[in-house]
């Protein structure tokens, strides 16, 4: 039974993902940030173990997948699904609101890859699943930080994968469009019905419907897909 870490699990598409792959017989734990109500009851309703740090801070990571590690076994499955947003058109956006979601959402994939990497090179076996955006691929007003942290996500895909390919580690990203999360649904009603207004869907995915293309590509069976980027957006995008 592989175990599967989903950083970012307690709740939306990381909670979807994390139950999905406890479904598929995986051993599962989640992190999560400052949400420790929450997360006992992620726990206490699902069975899947979860363990609180910052995804932004090199040393927590290290430690928390430690502890991941001794309860559950090695990771052979990481989804780096945390994530935020500091929105605000560049003129009006702080240093700190860039950094900020620059850490969390790019350097935590370094983080926890790094973390995890050696032990999956020696085992020779690894699915890492990256967590991108559609806006990562085209672009979104109010939204420079946020965007540039996911597509630098992308790159990072890439180019861990050719790193991995050869001790058949594969490292995949998913580009979700918008989501009916919490966060989505901070969105004002007038700006939702723009934007619905550009999927061809004409609606918002749900969480298990990107939590589907994490469990395709986090398969034993899809060991020959590497370094692709799936986009999950009901057609808003076509890369």
């Amino acid at each position: 039974m592989r175990v599967a870490l989903v950083t970012g699990g307690t709740t939306g598409i990381g909670a979807a993902t994390a139950e999905a792959l406890r479904d598929e017989g995986y051993r599962v734990a989640v992190n999560h940030l400052g949400n420790g109500e929450l997360a006992r009851a992620f726990t206490q309703r699902t069975g899947i173990a979860s363990f609180e740090w910052d995804v932004a801070a090199t040393q927590a990571c290290t430690d928390g997948v430690e502890r991941v590690q001794a309860a559950l076994g090695p990771v052979e499955v990481l989804v780096n699904n945390a994530g935020i947003t500091r929105d605000g058109m560049l003129h009006r956006l702080s240093a700190e609101q860039w950094q900020e979601v620059v850490n969390t959402n790019l350097g935590s994939c370094f983080n926890m890859c790094r973390t995890v990497i050696a032990g999956m090179r020696e085992r020779r076996f690894g699915r890492i699943i990256n967590m991108s955006s559609v806006n990562a691929l085209s672009g979104q007003a109010g939204q420079t930080n946020y965007a540039a942290s996911k597509a630098g996500v992308i790159g990072f895909t890439k180019s861990l994968a050719l790193e991995g390919a050869g001790h058949n580690i594969t490292v995949n990203a998913v580009a979700p469009g918008y989501t009916d999360t919490a966060m989505v649904r901070a969105v004002p009603a007038e700006a939702m019905r723009h934007i619905l207004e550009t999927v061809p869907a004409g609606r918002l995915a749900t969480p298990p419907e990107i939590a589907r293309a994490v469990i395709f590509l986090a398969a034993d069976e899809a060991g020959f897909i590497n370094g692709i980027t799936l986009s999950v957006n009901g057609g808003k995008y076509m890369p």
